[in-house]
């Protein structure tokens, strides 16, 4: 056997074990990027959504006002808002919330609506009514109820 071959055998010998040692880290690189991502999922995914829960605090009734519906006729309702622990304090008169907004986003919602809605649609008006409502309070609001719900 000639210089030459040796040396060509031992290049292909080289080659290949090399090439084995590059699938083996690039297996291990994968192995641990899954890893981290499922750690990273598992610690940090989990506490936000545990952090998310509200508590319920105290329920505030607001009067119930008369709405003049859009179609003709007119709704009278009451609603009460179940504030988040520890909100309410931001009133003119120190404890409590101001239900002026509330009260004004009800107004709007319903002088909007038609009669029809109004009786057909209850639930559907009372989840915009809702989101629009806890948005207003930045998240102090976390539910609100009918307490009075009149049409005519």
């Amino acid at each position: 056997m000639s210089t030459k071959q040796k040396n060509a055998d031992a290049a292909e010998e080289t080659e290949g074990g090399g090439g084995g040692k590059k699938k083996l880290i690039m297996i291990l690189a994968v192995v641990l990027l899954a890893a981290a991502g499922a750690a990273y999922f598992f610690l940090f995914a989990g506490g936000e959504a545990e952090a998310e829960e509200p508590v319920a605090g105290e329920v505030v009734h607001l009067e119930p006002v008369a709405v003049n519906l859009a179609g003709g006729g007119y709704l009278k309702i009451g609603v009460a808002l179940e504030l988040v622990e520890g909100a309410g304090g931001g009133g003119h008169g120190g404890g409590g919330v101001d239900g002026a907004k509330a009260t004004d986003l009800v107004i709007s919602t319903f002088s909007q609506a038609q009669p029809a809605d109004v009786t057909g649609a209850r639930e559907a008006l009372k989840e915009a009514l809702e989101q629009k409502i806890v948005e207003a309070y930045h998240g102090d609001v976390m539910e609100i109820y009918y307490t009075e719900y009149v049409t005519q």
